[in-house]
């Protein structure tokens, strides 16, 4: 017998205890475009919004767009594009069914398609969630204008690839047509997430200037304008370049966004598709704790957010800092020391009492570098973070959170790491966590199973770490390849001292490590 799939036709015999939208969805019209739709942005932004929807304001429904695979379109479609959030505590498990996404795009199956409804006059915000890689930056944090997405934009304007690609192109036809820009809302965990998406995305329209001014040259503007984009077109009539009109008349405001979403597991479905009595194709799991900081930047208009919960702010950064450094920080280093020490999942190795006692030290440790005129709370921040890493319900995989080290570490780690050598304060955890990733990428195919987790820079990392170079050299050319304190004088320092973790590491895993910071811990070495 086939179940029936949860949609709007199978809404309202679900069982009592299921939240469902209370508002009609035919009535919803859509407001903003996301870019990334996964569970994170299923799990946080979208429920935000299907919030306000259900308090009135109908046209901010979210048209999702997936920028590579085509597995959320085609796990939510046949639902209406609805589906299940399960908040998971140590008290229970609360359903809910979120409405807000009101159509699904994929963008390699018809970019024309994706730039329809980012030119369409009613989409006033573009949201994103594409992950730290997706933002395609050099080791020095410009844009990496020789990645082969990038150069593949440049060329094909009216097919694009790449976040930058869409954003650009959509952005210059909104101008040739006269419809003002939307506000791009970057969501992912970048420092000033908004002002960097704004510089690179700039680099990226001034490059793009630079292609269609020496076609419109050379002479090829006029016999080709069929196929030139609008902004050419204006640039040859002597208006505004594309990257200055990006520069002075759209918003790019920053967030800090917090919540944790881990993977959805077969036996996640099974289960709650057992609840609902209908199947959900994909439904997210997640914990009761939301949090959403922005800057209150939006000329075209928004949903009333700070009514739900989230913080409109004048400067997110405090914020950013205090979350990047204390949150994903210490996410990071339970990922790899737990990864390191046997531990499958967030909880298990939060419970290790060596791991549980590095972690506090790295906090403090942290916390060295956050503002102290901000007025953050850091001992209640922490006490509040013990607490959802405890949650036993979630079962976050450490292999999850350990993925593209490289592009997270920066961010989360060497950015304090560079702020204690300036300041002259304790670094000696900081440096372990960035010495417990390399431990961990060289454990693949090891100690853990190959491809247990990825990262951009695999195949030149593979290589390297083959060589088992002594652990200077070793770490000397990580910082080169992954451009760590590329521009900092004292980088050679933090070089160092994470070549001391590391040669622990080697010698006798994380309770060497330990035993070297006075942690005493009970695991064997490797």
């Amino acid at each position: 017998m086939t179940r029936r799939h949860l949609s709007d036709a199978t809404l309202r015999p679900l069982p009592e205890q299921v939240a469902i939208p209370s508002y009609d969805r035919k009535s919803v019209t859509p407001g903003i475009v996301h870019l990334g739709v996964g569970a994170f942005h299923r799990a946080h932004q979208a429920v935000y919004v299907d919030d306000c929807l259900a308090a009135g304001e109908m046209d901010w429904g979210i048209v999702g767009v997936s920028l590579r695979s085509a597995d959320t379109r085609d796990a939510l479609a046949p639902q209406d594009g609805l589906y299940t959030l399960a908040v998971r505590s140590s008290g229970g498990v609360q359903l809910r069914v979120v409405g807000s996404i009101l159509s699904l795009l994929v963008a390699p199956e018809d970019p024309g398609a994706v730039l329809a409804v980012l030119t369409d006059p009613r989409t006033r915000i573009v949201t994103l969630t594409i992950t730290e890689k997706a933002y395609l930056r050099a080791a020095g944090g410009g844009l990496d204008a020789a990645h082969p997405d990038i150069v593949h934009d440049l060329a094909n304007p009216h097919a694009p690839k790449t976040a930058h690609g869409f954003l650009a192109e959509a952005l210059a036809r909104r101008r040739a047509a006269g419809t003002p820009p939307f506000t791009v809302l970057c969501c992912d965990n970048l420092p000033a997430n908004g002002a960097t998406l704004h510089r690179l995305l700039v680099e990226f329209a001034a490059l793009r200037d630079a292609r269609l001014g020496a076609k419109h040259d050379a002479g090829l503007g006029a016999k080709h304008d069929a196929r030139l984009t609008s902004d050419a077109r204006l640039a040859s009539s002597g208006n505004a370049s594309l990257a200055g009109h990006i520069a002075d008349e759209v918003a790019f405001p920053s967030s800090m966004v917090d919540r944790i979403v881990p993977a959805t597991t077969d036996a996640d479905r099974v289960r709650i598709t057992g609840e609902l009595g209908v199947e959900d194709a994909w439904p997210v799991m997640t914990e009761p704790f939301c949090q959403w900081a922005i800057e209150d930047d939006f000329p075209a208009g928004r949903p009333a957010w700070e009514k739900f919960g989230a913080t409109m702010v004048g400067d997110v950064r405090p914020f950013e800092d205090m979350k990047l450094r204390l949150l994903n920080g210490s996410h990071s280093a339970i990922a790899y020391l737990g990864l390191l020490s046997g531990h499958a999942t967030v909880d298990r190795a939060f419970a290790d009492p060596a791991i549980r006692q590095f972690v506090d030290a790295l906090w403090a440790e942290a916390i060295s570098t956050l503002p102290e005129d901000a007025g953050l709370d850091t001992s209640a921040y922490t006490a509040e973070l013990a607490e959802r890493f405890s949650n036993t319900a979630l079962a976050h995989r450490t292999a999850q959170i350990a993925n593209d080290g490289s592009q997270k570490l920066p961010q989360r780690i060497v950015a304090s790491a560079v702020e204690c050598v300036e300041a002259g304060t304790e670094l000696v955890h900081l440096t372990l966590v960035v010495a417990a990733w390399i431990a961990a990428c060289s454990a693949r195919g090891r100690t853990l199973p190959e491809g247990h987790f990825t990262d951009p820079l695999d195949a030149a990392l593979t290589a390297l770490l083959s060589q088992q170079l002594p652990a200077n050299e070793t770490v000397a050319a990580v910082f080169d390849l992954a451009g760590f304190a590329s521009d900092h004088a004292e980088r050679q320092m933090l070089i160092e001292l994470v070549a001391v973790h590391l040669v622990h590491l080697r010698r006798d895993g994380p309770a060497l490590a330990f035993a070297a910071l006075g942690i005493e811990s009970d695991l064997a070495g490797p």
